[in-house]
């Protein structure tokens, strides 16, 4: 039984390296589609968001089924609660590339970012992808020092948010009404991606070393 309950906890776990794959593929795809004004790929993140939809709801079906007729405790308890909440945070993010690729795919044939923004959005893909590779591969095999690294990647995708604001309120901003509002959301959506990150970031090293931050889901919120 307690064999049948382990494959279980680590089907888990290969789900949720599943799922940040595709969130990782997702924002990678978005991001370029936005810089490059590529509808085609656009479409595709959009149509795929329904599979990293998918993914969580069955994976917190199950998690839901482990709770109820295993009635864990300690480790075990820990393990099954944080792939709820870490589904969660992997289907916002997978929701924020796809809001993404709404922008680019509403201002096609134009780019949806001012020429005078584009190497700021170009640090906030790259940040963003770093992000989801780096979450990805902390899933994989729970290395403490990449969710470090993903801390600093949002602490950059912080300070380049600023700089969209900075720019907007700038006198120099002769940019259209429309692209004042595209570049509002989209800083936002690159922002809570990287918070999203940091959440989960934070849930893996609760996982690994029983310490529960005071500030665990703050980044969640």
């Amino acid at each position: 039984m307690r064999d049948i309950f382990d494959a279980e906890l680590a089907q888990l776990g290969h789900d949720l390296v599943a799922m940040s794959g595709r969130v990782e593929r997702a924002i990678t795809d978005a991001g370029v589609a936005l810089l490059t004004a590529d509808l085609t790929l656009a479409e595709s993140v959009i149509a795929a968001d329904v599979e990293i939809d998918a993914i969580e709801r069955d994976l917190d079906e199950r998690c839901v089924l482990l709770l109820a007729q295993q009635q864990p405790v300690a480790t075990d308890l820990r393990i099954v609660v944080s792939a709820l909440r870490m589904s969660a945070t992997l289907e916002r993010m997978g929701d924020l590339a796809r809001h993404i690729a709404q922008v680019a795919r509403g201002r096609y044939p134009r780019q949806a970012i001012p020429h005078g923004l584009s190497g700021t959005f170009t640090e906030m893909h790259d940040a963003a992808v770093r992000v989801a590779r780096r979450t990805t591969t902390l899933l994989t095999n729970h290395e403490l020092p990449l969710a470090e690294s993903i801390e600093q990647d949002d602490d950059l995708l912080d300070e380049l948010h600023e700089d969209t604001f900075a720019a907007l309120l700038s006198g120099g901003w002769d940019g259209s009404i429309q692209e004042a509002v595209d570049v509002t959301l989209l800083g936002r959506y690159y922002e809570r991606f990287g918070d999203h990150g940091v959440s989960i970031a934070r849930r893996v090293t609760y996982l690994v070393t029983g310490v529960l931050s005071q500030e665990l889901d703050r980044s969640a919120s």
